[in-house]
């Protein structure tokens, strides 16, 4: 709009030059047609110009990738201290919040406790292997033993040298050690299967004890809140004895990342035709009335939610009047790449330079975005 009101304005003055001022020309009803005619292919023409070749948004915004500081704790749990204040800076494992730890240093010290008494099982069971192969030995002696019991008895009650009766009694004794030796290899398998259940290697008790173990330890970590990276915290909202986790869900504090930030606009479509990474951009943000900075072009976000059907029930929706949606440009400033000066959220406008249509379009272009940055220092009229 900036640009189109130069235009015309200058335009007008050349006409009041030629027709009144120095009177190169007589006025008329068809000069008056001509003149229009011409302007307005003049007008129609730079708009479009601009509008092409050097691309121009008042809709861009420094993003900052931000964090939300959520307790992960399965029990209500009270507040204890805040170490941090509104809009403070933070460095990465620097302590934000301290969370009451009686509950979970209890839980864990049970898991510990039960880790202890599964290992102790697991030498038990390694023991009872020993055990079973003893008895299983003891059960063969035994069985050993009868059997040439009952060998020796069978020749000499032919011969009368015993009685039936002693060889029936021991034919019964080895009955007996067969169904012990049967009965001790089953329980060698199964002290031996005892010990064969495993996890990774590790005895399936050990391992389940170990697991709870572990659940408790990150719990009790939990307890203690730290930064996750550099950055600053934003709308501190917990104050000591606030009550946490069941059923909370949300954040107490926002935590706003100082790496990787960008600076992103938004373009109609068809602006965008000639656009593509590594091209120039100026961008004059509102907070830095009077200053361009400059920058390039990194990346173009193909793709905005109107592409997007959501998987529901119903049928989508396709409304004709519905307008376009503009798509984002990912801009880096070449004089503050981490845009460390520049906080989340700061606005302003921002010129891609394609290159086309002459040299002329571009200087248009910059005097726009000029104009831009200068009226920021008395826009808005909130005096």
């Amino acid at each position: 709009m900036t640009v189109a009101l130069l235009i015309l304005g200058f335009y007008a003055l050349f006409m009041w030059l030629v027709f009144y001022k120095f009177q190169w020309l007589k006025f008329n009803i068809a000069w008056g047609v001509v003149s229009f005619w011409v302007g307005f292919h003049v007008l129609f023409l730079l708009i479009v110009f601009l509008r092409f070749y050097t691309p121009y948004t008042i809709d861009g915004h420094v993003i900052r990738q931000t964090i939300q500081i959520a307790p992960r704790l399965p029990h209500p749990t009270v507040l204890q201290e805040v170490y941090v204040s509104q809009n403070q800076k933070v460095k990465k494992g620097d302590q934000l919040y301290q969370f009451d730890p009686t509950l979970y240093a209890a839980q864990l010290a049970e898991a510990e406790a039960n880790l202890a008494n599964a290992q102790q099982n697991a030498l038990i069971l390694e023991e009872n292997v020993v055990l079973a192969h003893d008895s299983l030995n003891q059960a063969r002696a035994n069985e050993q033993f009868a059997n040439e019991q009952v060998n020796r008895y069978s020749n000499l009650v032919p011969r009368g040298g015993a009685k039936q009766e002693t060889l029936d009694q021991w034919n019964a004794q080895l009955a007996g050690a067969e169904a012990q030796v049967a009965e001790a290899e089953a329980n060698v398998k199964k002290a031996q299967l005892a010990v064969d259940a495993k996890f990774d290697g590790v005895n399936a008790q050990v391992a389940a004890a170990q697991s709870q173990v572990d659940q408790a330890q990150y719990y009790l970590d939990q307890t203690t809140i730290y930064a996750p990276e550099d950055g600053v915290i934003i709308s501190q909202q917990a104050r000591p004895g606030l009550v946490v986790g069941g059923f909370r869900v949300g954040s107490i504090a926002a935590f706003v990342a100082d790496a990787n930030p960008y600076f992103l606009a938004t373009f109609y479509q068809e602006h965008l035709k000639f656009v593509e990474p590594g091209q120039p951009v100026e961008v004059a943000l509102d907070i830095y009335p009077g200053q361009i900075f400059n920058g390039k072009v990194r990346a173009i976000w193909e793709g905005t939610g109107q592409g997007q059907i959501i998987p529901r029930g119903r049928v989508p929706e396709f409304l004709f009047m519905s307008p376009q949606g503009r798509f984002a440009v990912e801009i880096v400033l070449d004089d503050d790449p981490a845009l460390k000066r520049y906080p989340a959220g700061a606005h302003g406008a921002a010129a891609i330079y394609t290159g086309g249509g002459g040299n002329w379009v571009a200087v248009l272009r910059r005097v726009n975005m000029r104009l831009y940055s200068w009226v920021n220092f008395i826009v808005p009229f909130d005096v």
